[in-house]
């Protein structure tokens, strides 16, 4: 049959409210196209009209009512039947609406709650105590746990940086050794920056060329050799009779000249030094790195050797040496690695790895 006149017969029935009445061989159509063409019901069919509710068309199947009858009592049926479906229908909605307002409330409370929560937590002075260090930290990159018997000591370095004061030397000792692990290269670059600001100004007050030195070593490590540059150059230095503080400016200059890249000039600066303190290891170790980084491998190496013969420690120029191979661009790491494990692959086994 059709869904038309599936929807014909549920009509002329007072069925069409009913889904069954539309849905193609499901038992009640059927019941209604044997009734449509005047074939007799089981008593199973009967029997599932009375237990659906479906009175009036029961007792016209089972011949108690006529057609007139019938449509007279279906009708009030299913007025009835759409009166109760349009009930539960607002009972549902009107349920719903609740469980809905209900749930919306308690959003609301649990939102209030944290609110109220978060705002208590951040008025706790521990907890405020709290996010101001993690963000302290945070701005020197030590984001990682700190160890309890550290916390207290580095905290109080931090928070003296971060207000622009110096450090005294034994916290400079504490970083390098037993706080080595939270040195970070912020916080070196920050306690440099402070060193070279303090150093120069005492050299703007006194003209004391040792306090360029100084403030020069510390604009270097800073990463910052253009300003160390700008400052020493104001230093007439020949005017100066100590050999002493003439190398020292030198070899400072020297090192300046080689973080700039102008590697000639950092040469003459350093042979310079090394004329007027023929001793001092520093002029010795600074011609040799720039050597070093000129691909003049075996000339590095010589003058390498005369800094450690004037007091230098091996472990220093290793580490000097490090600095430079891990700067180095790819072509320069080949060539360094090659020279320096044919010289020596025990003491250089380390540049295999890189």
């Amino acid at each position: 049959m059709s869904g038309n006149k599936q929807n014909t017969l549920a009509v002329y029935y007072y069925l069409d409210d009913l889904p069954g009445a539309h849905i193609p061989a499901s038992r009640l159509v059927t019941i209604l196209e044997r009734l449509q063409q005047g074939l007799p019901l089981s008593s199973y069919a009967i029997t599932y009209l009375e237990h659906q509710g479906l009175l009036a068309l029961h007792r016209h199947a089972s011949s108690s009512s006529s057609i007139d009858e019938f449509r007279k009592d279906a009708e009030a049926e299913q007025i009835k039947r759409k009166q109760t479906a349009e009930e539960l229908k607002r009972a549902k909605e009107a349920e719903q609406r609740e469980r809905e307002t209900t749930r919306k409330a308690q959003i609301k409370l649990a939102q209030e709650k944290a609110k109220a929560a978060r705002l208590a937590l951040e008025r706790d002075p521990k907890y405020i105590a709290k996010v101001k260090n993690q963000k302290l930290r945070a701005r020197y990159d030590l984001d990682q746990f700190i160890e309890k018997h550290c916390f207290a000591n580095l905290m109080d370095i931090l928070r003296r940086i971060d207000a622009g004061r110096r450090l005294s030397e034994k916290d400079v000792l504490w970083l390098s050794t037993e706080g080595d692990d939270y040195y970070s290269d912020r916080l070196r670059s920050a306690y440099h920056s402070i060193e070279a600001e303090f150093y120069a100004g005492e050299f703007k007050k006194n003209k004391d060329p040792w306090m360029a030195i100084n403030a020069s070593s510390h604009y270097r490590k800073g990463s910052k050799a253009g300003i160390a540059d700008k400052l020493l150059s104001t230093i007439n230095i020949d005017k100066k009779k100590s050999p002493k503080i003439k190398s020292a400016f030198f070899t400072t200059h020297g090192g300046v000249k080689r973080d700039l890249g102008q590697k000639d000039e950092a040469l003459s600066l350093g042979e310079k030094a090394h004329l007027l303190m023929c001793e001092d290891f520093r002029p010795c170790t600074l011609i040799g790195a720039v050597y070093m980084e000129t691909g003049r491998y075996i000339l590095g190496q010589e003058w390498y050797a005369k800094a450690v013969e004037r007091g230098a420690s091996e472990r220093a120029i290793d580490s000097d040496l490090r600095s430079i191979f891990m700067r180095a661009d790819k072509a320069s790491k080949d060539e360094m690695r090659a020279h320096l494990l044919g010289v020596d692959p025990i003491r250089y086994h380390w540049m295999k790895n890189y």
